[in-house]
């Protein structure tokens, strides 16, 4: 369970609670105590997935357009928890970041713990020309190193990007990848590399 199921599950309750004559505010409950009841852990995926934190909390609480102060505070929070890497190095290796991209698997009640994740990055983004299939909730990423470059600010800022897009754009749809342990350091720093490295083909 993800957080835009969860969303769209409220959304769909809330609806419902217009016709009953229920505050949107109790038909939130309502369907999270509908979906705590009817969910079952099973493997890695657990119930507590359904527990909101405070950024979900208020993104759906204010349909994505919290209060300005409440989203500058809760941004500088997931900034302030970004984790970037001991060593300073924030590029890995473009073509095992292409790999990533391109896998959409893990976090599955069928996956083994510990077993890696992939980015799924196609599904919401366009990044190789060469690659016909690619999904349009988020940007364009083609050419993304060569409009930006590859200056240390660059690389630190599209490493946090990824870690935790929330940090930047509080109810943004991107999932936080190292936020939430989705993704690994190691694994962070391959994706900075696809988007930034020269060689890569996004930037051909």
């Amino acid at each position: 369970m993800n957080g835009k199921l969860i969303i769209l599950g409220l959304g769909a309750l809330a609806l419902a609670g217009c016709a009953t004559g229920m505050s949107e505010a109790e038909s939130r409950q309502k369907a999270l105590a509908m979906m705590k009841r009817d969910f079952q852990s099973r493997g890695i995926a657990g119930i507590d997935r359904l527990n909101e934190d405070e950024v979900q909390k208020a993104c759906n609480e204010y349909h994505n357009n919290p209060p300005k102060e409440v989203a500058e505070r809760l941004q500088t929070a997931q900034m302030a928890a970004i984790k970037f890497p001991a060593d300073g190095q924030l590029l890995g290796d473009w073509k095992e970041g292409e790999k990533l991209a391109q896998s959409g698997r893990g976090m599955t009640w069928s996956d083994s713990p510990g077993s890696p994740n992939g980015g799924n990055c196609y599904n919401c983004h366009q990044l190789s020309p060469k690659e016909l299939s690619y999904g349009t909730i988020g940007p364009s990423l083609y050419r993304y190193g060569k409009i930006r470059g590859n200056s240390p600010e660059i690389q630190r800022y599209t490493y946090g990007r990824i870690y935790n897009a929330k940090a930047y754009s509080l109810c943004s749809n991107m999932p936080r990848f190292g936020h939430v342990g989705a993704l690994t350091e190691q694994q962070i720093k391959h994706l900075v590399a696809l988007l930034l490295d020269p060689q890569s083909p996004v930037n051909h």
